[in-house]
């Protein structure tokens, strides 16, 4: 008779052992992080890749929890591409130096500080982290840019952080200076 019950005993261990697994498989995967760029024309959601450009993803999440972006504007537009994300936007009078500037040594955030160079296209709708033609991938703070048609001459050279989910309608009608209500954590 102690057989049987050793037998059960196996058999019931096997079957509690394969629920466990096949209630871990199915689990889903953690959701990644969304952003909502909350503009005068509409709000845009983004969501974030923190598995292709983690540094990147982490100061964008870090500066957005922190309101940074609250009341800046689009600084740059150019076919294809709307940029934002310069503190020096919220002042109409230093438009000439729109484009400069970042989170700098007053926020106590310094450049990520490596390249996180995207292997994914830049589809329409890809996020992406700025840095200026004349600096190093490595220079990218806290701007982004949209990409309202794919550019497929950006491969390899910026990180993807993310794409638009919801309002590219709304990226497609944003100009220069349009204002910036805030940029949150979703």
């Amino acid at each position: 008779m102690a057989r049987p019950r050793l037998i059960l005993s196996v058999v019931g261990a096997a079957v509690l052992a394969g629920a466990a697994l096949s209630s871990h498989q199915t689990a889903k995967p953690a959701a990644a992080p969304v952003i909502v760029l909350d503009t005068a024309k509409g709000v845009i959601e983004i969501e974030m890749h923190p598995a292709d450009a983690p540094k990147s993803v982490a100061r964008i999440l870090e500066l957005a929890a922190k309101g940074f972006y609250r009341g800046q504007r689009i600084h740059w537009v150019q076919p294809g591409v709307v940029q934002f994300g310069d503190p020096q936007s919220r002042d109409m009078t230093k438009e000439s130096t729109w484009g400069l500037g970042g989170s700098g040594p007053r926020s106590g955030i310094r450049p990520i500080g490596v390249a996180e160079i995207s292997k994914r296209p830049f589809a329409r709708g890809t996020v992406g982290l700025a840095y200026r033609a004349n600096q190093k991938a490595e220079d990218g703070d806290s701007q982004m840019f949209i990409l309202t048609v794919a550019i497929p001459t950006m491969n390899g050279k910026y990180a993807l952080i993310g794409h638009v989910t919801k309002g590219m309608a709304i990226a497609d009608k944003l100009e220069k200076a349009d204002p910036i209500k805030n940029v949150t954590v979703k």
